[in-house]
C-alpha cells in the first residue's frame, strides 16, 4: 500500500473514532449530533494545539462532498414532487420574503460593523439561505419530518436552494464586474428553469420505469449500483453546466421518489448517508480557528442574534402571509432560524473572487454552529411560544390573525374553478412546459456544437456543415413539443371565440367574427413560435441559402410525420400521468396474516416511572425487560415529546411515561421491574 493510501486511511480511521467518540457523549448529554460532528472537526483540526491529527484535508473535504450528495439525495426522496406542488406556493412566497429582508438586514449590519460594500453584501447572503443539510438532521431526530410545518419546511428549503444557486451566479456577476444588469438576472433565472424542467421531464419519464426493470432482479446490489450511478450521473451533469452537486442530487432524488422502489432505495441509502454526512460536519469543523472567533466574537454574536430572531420572524412572517395557521407559522420560523453549506460556499466564492475579507468564513461556519445547537431547541419550544401568545395577545388581534388565515383558505377554493377557467390554466401550464423543453433542446444542441465528437469532424461544409446537422438534429427533437403547443392554440382560439364573441353582440355575423378570431389566435401564436425558435438559433444558424433547404426539408417531415409527432408527444403525456397517478408503496409493510393473530392477543399498556423507581436513570438495554418478562417498551414520551420504538441506548428518567406491548401477564411482570 503505498503512502497517499497509509495517510487517506489513518486520516478517515482518526475522522470516524473522533466522532464516534464525541458524539456518544453528545448523545448522552441529549445534545443535537450534527453539532458533535463539528465538534470532533475542531478537535482534530490544524488549528486546535497541540498538532494537528489530519494530514490530508483535501481527501476528507471531498469525502464531504460525498455526505451533501447523499443528503440532498435522501431530501429529495422524503420530498417528492407530489409534495412540492401542495406547499409549492406557500414555499416561494415565504422563501422570497425571507431571502430579501434578510440580504437588506445582513447589508445593512456589515455597515454598522464598518466592512466594505463587498464583505457587507457577501454577509447578507450568507445569512439569507438556511442550512438544509442540517435541517434534515434535526427534524429527523425529532422525528418531525412528516408533519404539516415539516413538510412546508423541506418546501421553502428547496426554493431557497434555488434561489442561492441563482444568487451565487449574480454574486460572481457583481464581483467581476462591480453592476448588476437585468438582462444577466432574466438569463441566469431561465437557463436554471431549463435545466430543471429538462431534468424533471426526462428523469420522470425514463428513471421509475428503469428502477422497475432492475427491481425484478430481487437484488439490492443491483438496485443500489443503479440508482448511485444515476444519482452521480446527475450531480456531474449539474456541475458541467455551472451549479452545484447539491442541486443534481436534490433533482434525483425528487424523480427516484415517484418510483415504486422507493422504500427499498431508502433503506440501502441510509447507512451510506450516515457515514458520509457524518464527515461532512466534520469537514466543517476542521475550518473552525478558535483565534479568530475570540478575535470576532462580538460580530458573532450579535450576527448570530439576527440569523435567529430574523429568520424567526420572516420565515413565519412569509409562512403566515401565505395562508397558514399562526401554529404552523411559527414552527416553520423556528425550524429555519440557522444557516449553513450554501452560507459556506458564499464566503469561499467571495475568497476566491478575491472581493471578500478572509474573516467572514470562520464567522459564517462559527454562527452556523451556534444556530444549529439551538434549532433543536427552538422547534421543540415553538408550541410553548404559540400558547404564550395565544395567552398574552390581545384577542382582537388573534380573532384577526385568524379571520386572514380563512380568507386566504376561502380565496384558493373559489379561484377560477369554471370549465374554461380551468382548461386556459392547463393548456397555458403545458404551452409553457413545451417550449422550455425545447429551448432545453437548443441550449442542449449549442452545447454540443461548441464541443463536436471527433466522428462529426469528417462533416461536408466544415463549421458550416456542423451548424445545419446541429440546427437540424435540434428541430427535429423539437417538433413533437412545437406541434402540439401549435395544436393547443388552436383549442384555445376556439375556446376564447366562443367566450369573447357572443351572438346577443355579434347577431347574425356570430359565426364569421368567431371563426376569425379562433383562427387568429393560432396564427398569432405560430409567428411567436417562429420567433422564439429564431431567438434559440442565433448562434447555430447556417447560412441563409442552407438555411432555407433546411426549413423546406423540416416542412417536408412535419408533413409527413405529422401523425407520429401527435402520437410520440402523446405516449410521453400518458406515461407522466402514470408515473404520478401510482399510489406509492406504504411506508410501513401491512401485518401478515401471523402477525395480525400475534397482535391480537397483545394488549397496550401506559406506564409512569416514579423518582424512586428501579429503572429511573438506567438505559433499556439494561433493564433487559423482554428478557425477564416477555413485554417490550413500544414507545417513551418525556415532557411533551415523543419516541416512537426507543432504542436499547435510551436512558428512562424519572417522569417517563413508557408504552409497553404484551400479553396481560407479560404486562404485570414488566410493572413489577420497573417500579421494583
Amino acid at each position: 500500500m503505498d503512502s497517499h493510501a497509509v495517510t487517506f486511511l489513518q486520516d478517515l480511521a482518526v475522522v470516524m473514532l473522533v466522532a464516534g467518540l464525541v458524539t456518544v457523549i453528545f448523545h448522552r448529554l441529549k445534545q443535537p449530533v450534527v453539532l458533535g460532528y463539528i465538534v470532533a472537526g475542531v478537535i482534530i483540526g490544524p488549528h486546535t494545539p497541540p498538532f494537528p491529527l489530519i494530514r490530508d484535508e483535501e481527501t476528507i473535504r471531498t469525502l464531504a462532498e460525498l455526505g451533501v450528495i447523499f443528503l440532498m439525495f435522501s431530501l429529495g426522496l422524503e420530498f417528492s414532487l407530489r409534495k412540492l406542488k401542495e406547499v409549492g406556493a406557500t414555499a416561494f412566497i415565504a422563501a422570497f420574503l425571507e431571502i430579501t429582508l434578510m440580504v437588506w438586514a445582513g447589508y445593512e449590519l456589515g455597515r454598522l460593523f464598518g466592512w466594505n460594500t463587498m464583505d457587507s453584501l457577501f454577509l447578507g447572503a450568507m445569512l439569507s439561505i438556511s442550512s438544509t443539510t442540517i435541517i434534515i438532521k434535526a427534524l429527523g431526530e425529532l422525528g418531525k419530518t412528516k408533519e404539516r410545518f415539516g413538510e412546508l419546511i423541506f418546501g421553502i428549503l428547496i426554493v431557497e436552494d434555488i434561489m442561492a444557486i441563482v444568487m451565487i451566479a449574480l454574486l460572481s456577476g457583481i464581483a467581476m464586474s462591480g453592476s448588476l444588469r437585468a438582462n444577466d438576472v432574466a438569463l441566469t433565472v431561465g437557463r436554471l428553469g431549463v435545466f430543471l424542467v429538462v431534468v424533471l421531464v426526462a428523469g420522470l419519464l425514463a428513471v421509475p420505469r428503469l428502477l422497475a426493470y432492475v427491481g425484478r432482479f430481487k437484488s439490492n446490489e443491483v438496485l443500489l449500483v443503479t440508482v448511485l450511478g444515476l444519482c452521480f450521473g446527475v450531480c456531474l451533469l449539474a456541475v458541467k453546466l455551472g451549479y452545484s452537486v447539491a442541486l443534481g442530487a436534490f433533482i434525483i432524488g425528487a424523480v427516484v421518489a415517484e418510483a415504486r422502489e422507493i422504500r427499498r432505495v431508502e433503506r440501502l441509502m441510509e447507512p451510506l448517508r450516515d457515514m458520509f454526512s457524518a464527515v461532512f460536519f466534520v469537514a466543517i469543523g476542521l475550518l473552525i480557528d478558535p483565534r479568530l472567533l475570540l478575535e470576532y466574537a462580538w460580530p458573532i454574536l450579535v450576527i448570530t442574534v439576527v440569523v435567529v430572531v430574523g429568520k424567526v420572524l420572516t420565515c413565519s412572517f412569509g409562512t403566515f402571509v401565505a395562508g397558514n395557521d399562526l401554529r404552523t407559522s411559527l414552527r416553520v420560523g423556528m425550524g429555519l432560524a440557522q444557516i449553513g453549506e450554501f452560507s459556506f460556499i458564499i464566503a469561499t466564492l467571495g475568497l476566491t473572487l478575491g472581493v471578500t475579507s478572509k474573516f467572514l468564513y470562520p464567522i459564517a461556519v462559527t454562527v452556523s454552529a451556534i444556530t444549529t445547537l439551538l434549532t433543536p431547541y427552538l422547534i421543540k419550544s415553538a408550541d410553548a411560544v404559540v400558547a404564550g401568545f395565544d395567552r398574552k395577545a390581545p384577542p382582537a388581534l388573534v380573532g384577526y390573525l385568524e379571520v386572514y388565515t380563512r380568507w386566504v383558505g376561502q380565496l384558493r377554493t373559489r379561484r377560477q374553478h369554471t370549465m374554461a377557467g380551468r382548461l386556459i390554466r392547463k393548456w397555458t401550464w403545458q404551452m409553457a412546459l413545451n417550449l422550455t423543453l425545447v429551448a432545453g433542446v437548443f441550449i442542449t444542441a449549442a452545447y454540443f456544437e461548441q464541443r463536436p465528437p471527433a466522428w462529426l469532424a469528417g462533416l461536408p461544409g466544415g463549421e458550416k456543415g456542423l451548424k445545419a446537422f446541429y440546427w437540424l438534429t435540434a428541430m427535429v427533437a423539437s417538433l413533437p413539443f412545437l406541434i402540439a403547443t401549435f395544436r393547443k392554440l388552436q383549442a384555445l382560439g376556439l375556446l376564447v371565440s366562443e367566450l369573447s364573441v357572443s351572438r346577443a353582440a355579434a347577431g347574425e355575423k356570430t359565426a364569421m367574427i368567431r371563426g376569425v378570431v379562433a383562427q387568429m389566435v393560432p396564427l398569432a401564436g405560430f409567428v411567436g413560435l417562429g420567433l422564439f425558435v429564431l431567438a434559440l438559433s442565433s448562434t447555430l444558424l447556417p447560412p441563409i441559402e442552407v438555411l432555407i433547404l433546411l426549413l423546406l426539408v423540416v416542412a417536408l417531415i412535419t408533413w409527413v410525420w405529422w401523425r407520429s409527432f401527435v402520437k410520440i408527444y402523446a405516449k410521453g403525456q400518458v406515461a407522466l400521468k402514470e408515473t404520478f397517478s401510482q399510489p406509492l408503496p406504504p411506508r410501513h409493510e401491512p401485518p401478515t396474516p401471523l402477525l395480525q393473530g400475534i397482535l391480537a392477543k397483545a394488549e397496550l399498556k401506559t406506564l409512569g416511572i416514579a423518582a424512586g423507581s428501579a429503572a429511573a436513570g438506567k438505559l433499556i438495554g439494561e433493564l433487559a425487560l423482554r428478557s425477564r418478562s416477555g413485554a417490550s417498551i413500544v414507545g417513551l414520551e418525556r415532557k411533551g415529546d415523543t419516541l416512537v420504538n426507543p432504542g436499547p441506548d435510551e436512558e428512562i428518567l424519572a417522569g417517563d411515561q413508557l408504552l409497553l406491548l404484551g400479553s396481560q401477564p407479560q404486562l404485570e411482570a414488566a410493572e413489577k421491574i420497573l417500579n421494583a
